[in-house]
């Protein structure tokens, strides 16, 4: 039992000092801002290497973050192998303990059931990246038209990040062309149609977090609003933030506009310093009981392996 995900550990243990080096040797490593480890948790080698990897790299440049990204396996994964669960429930506890914040990623939840599976998987993996895309390019934007009123820059996300973290992420798609009567009533319009698809978009985000959780437990998040400068105002900007707060009202919240695109409003959620994570819960729990049952099976097979070998001492030997 105990080699189910060890054998990952094992191997990072003895190239550990190799993928340091290889980091250290990067081009512009010196301007990096932090870490992001990626795996998954169900496996034997990324499970099982992800925290020694994090906990080596944190003690050779213990100056910045580290965050793990770890993606959870399917259901039918999870009733099918017992071991999954306990391989998830070993990484998640392991990874966490020595990571700055590790964002979880639950692959069910952007299952697709008209796709085939090698769709699937392709659908997953971009679903997964695609709320990273604006994040971290807001604060890295060179041209004056695209740098916006109130930069979400890598300070505030190194702030927002902290212990069990989720994603989120919402488009929605705005005509080319629009019409709108003249004068007063015109900027009224607009500007109320423009909040209300703001905060249709981050119910979206929220909808669509990385995994099923309650915003009202988070400590710490932030949100940004990604769309042409034309469809963004200071009214939109409080809307989102006081909607955001309503959520997850004992949240440190930060935010940020970027102005970028032609035709979408796209909203990027972060829900960080999480106090209850209800799936990572029972990942623990049913991992104690698999850990209990694979002890009661061993003494069992041991017991009966006793007998024979009891039975087998009349038997003569031919050593």
């Amino acid at each position: 039992m105990g080699k189910i995900n060890e054998l990952g550990a094992e191997v990072a243990r003895e190239d550990a000092d190799k993928i340091v080096d290889a980091i250290r040797s990067a081009k512009r490593f010196f301007e990096t801002d932090a870490f992001l480890l990626v795996a998954g948790a169900a496996g034997g080698t990324g499970s099982g290497s992800i925290p020694i990897i994090t906990q080596h790299i944190k003690a050779r440049y213990g100056d910045k973050p580290i965050y793990a990204l770890v993606v959870l396996p399917f259901e039918h994964e999870e009733e099918t192998e017992v071991r999954t669960v306990y391989n998830t429930a070993t990484c998640l506890k392991s990874v966490y303990s020595v990571a700055d914040a590790v964002l979880l990623v639950d692959n069910q939840r952007y299952i697709k059931k008209d796709f085939s599976l090698r769709n699937n998987l392709a659908k997953i993996n971009a679903l997964i990246v695609e709320p990273f895309y604006d994040l971290l390019c807001a604060g890295e934007e060179k041209k004056p038209k695209h740098i916006g009123a109130r930069v979400l820059d890598a300070g505030d996300i190194l702030q927002a990040l902290s212990g069990w973290t989720v994603t989120g992420y919402g488009r929605s798609s705005l005509p080319m062309f629009r019409w709108f009567p003249f004068g007063r009533t015109r900027n009224f319009r607009r500007k109320s149609t423009e909040t209300h698809k703001g905060i249709q978009t981050m119910d979206a985000a929220i909808s669509e977090l990385s995994l099923r959780c309650d915003p009202a437990d988070s400590g710490r998040a932030l949100y940004l609003l990604s769309a042409p400068a034309r469809e963004m105002n200071m009214d939109l900007v409080k809307e989102l933030g006081d909607y955001l707060k309503q959520l997850a009202p004992d949240a440190v919240i930060r935010d940020g506009d970027y102005p970028r695109g032609r035709s979408a409003l796209d909203i990027t959620v972060v829900l960080s310093q999480l106090s209850d994570v209800e799936k990572v819960r029972k990942y623990y729990n049913k991992s104690a009981s698999f850990v209990q049952e694979i002890k009661r099976k061993q003494e069992e097979v041991e017991s009966k392996l006793r007998k024979i070998e009891e039975v087998s001492k009349a038997v003569p030997s031919l050593f």
